[in-house]
């Protein structure tokens, strides 16, 4: 305990080169930690939206995009395609279950869905207050667009025209919210879901196509002409993954994605981010490590009296190189504490920039266990750094100190 606190005692008398080394150790900490908190959250929101959808078809353009804007609706889709030639596909013995998407609309810069309750069934949605839409313009909110938006069922509110917010607002035709979503931690969060039905009685209304028709031919070929943005697929078996997609792209006007592989392409290139940012954390450590090595080697050089004096009051070779030692786990402990909160608070604020933005999930209160490495990391970082120092306070005798000090 007399070693620990003397250690303790040595550290805080030099706080301008303690500090640096506690700052550099606690920078490299924290952006291993952002990363592993930022990829494991990733990872598992990218796992958790595309599970159970095989194939996404759209307007043809980039599958990226396709991907992005109707699985995550991170994206604007390439465009709309033809109700009718959708519903061909459904009908394909391949398809197990084809969920329409409609897209246009957001409100305060949350999208407005159009779908069946299909999508919520996929996800496992419950609900927390109300019930789900029965009728055209009726709407449920997703926990994230509820607690931002301060809307409640019963209450009304107006789209507005574009995916970003902004765009005129459809006040002629409000939506009623009639019911509000349990968090699922999933796409549904962040989204407000309605019929498809209720997509196009606004837009219909905003192109003048909201004149009533007497006979049912016209009313068939409205169907006809009616556009859906996307749908989300699931096959009927593995082997469909071999020759639908190749069956929509070739013989159709329209495009199949598959979110496995574009995914896996997508993290990738997140990957190299991760990795050049994994890679600055590794080079702070090795600046750090080598900036402790040089603080302890100056300190036996400058503390030569007090370690004489301390051999001379009976302190063992092996007390004074554990009194080195202390001092680099002081540090690694220090660093370990400061760098986990730092990585924890700057993975909080990506997740309330990026809130904002009604985008990932993200947040600084997840514990992983892999992080039970960072101090683990930490420690061994100061105690080869401090090897040296320590080695050379173990091997110099009393009388070699104090002949040096004179």
């Amino acid at each position: 305990m007399k070693t620990i606190a003397l250690s303790w005692r040595y550290l805080v008398s030099r706080p301008l080169a303690a500090g640096l080394n506690l700052l550099l150790l606690a920078l490299g900490l924290a952006a291993i930690t952002f990363v592993l908190l930022t990829r494991a959250q990733i990872d598992r929101a990218f796992e958790r939206d595309l599970a159970g959808i095989d194939a996404v078809v759209g307007a043809k353009g980039s599958p990226m995009q396709l991907i992005l804007a109707g699985v995550f609706h991170l994206d604007v889709p390439p465009g709309n395609i033809p109700l009718a030639a959708v519903q061909a596909l459904a009908r394909d013995p391949r398809v197990a279950q084809l969920i329409p998407l409609s897209l246009g609309d957001s409100y305060q810069g949350f999208r407005i869905v159009g779908t069946t309750p299909d999508y919520l069934r996929h996800y496992g949605a419950q609900l927390a207050q109300g019930q789900p839409w029965q009728a055209p313009m009726e709407v449920v909110l997703g926990a994230q667009a509820a607690q931002a938006t301060g809307l409640q069922p019963g209450q009304a509110f107006a789209g507005a025209h574009g995916l970003g917010g902004g765009g005129a607002a459809h006040a002629a035709h409000p939506y009623r919210v009639v019911g509000v979503l349990v968090p699922c931690g999933c796409v549904l969060d962040r989204l407000v879901l309605t019929a498809t039905e209720s997509v196009w009685a606004v837009h219909e209304v905003a192109h003048g196509k909201a004149d009533a028709h007497d006979d049912d031919h016209d009313a068939a070929r409205e169907d006809e002409q009616r556009e859906i943005t996307l749908a989300l697929i699931r096959y009927r078996s593995p082997l469909a993954a071999v020759s639908f997609p190749r069956f929509v792209n070739s013989t159709t006007k329209l495009q199949a994605a598959a979110p496995a592989l574009e995914i896996t392409r997508l993290l990738r290139m997140v990957g190299v981010g991760a990795d050049v940012l994994r890679g600055f954390g590794a080079v702070l450590l090795l600046t750090a490590a080598l900036s402790v090595f040089i603080a302890l080697w100056n300190a036996v050089r400058e503390r030569r009296a007090d370690l004489a004096l301390l051999r001379m009051l009976g302190a063992s070779p092996a007390r004074l190189a554990g009194l080195l030692l202390c001092e680099a786990l002081w540090l690694a402990v220090l660093a370990s504490v400061l760098g986990l909160l730092v990585g924890h608070g700057l993975t909080g604020l990506l997740g309330y920039l990026l809130q904002a933005e009604q985008s990932l999930p993200l947040t600084g209160w997840l514990w992983l266990g892999v992080e039970a490495w960072v101090p683990v990391l930490a420690l061994g970082v100061a105690v080869l750094a401090a090897l040296l120092p320590a080695l050379s306070a173990y091997r110099v005798e009393a009388g070699q100190l104090l002949s040096s000090k004179n």
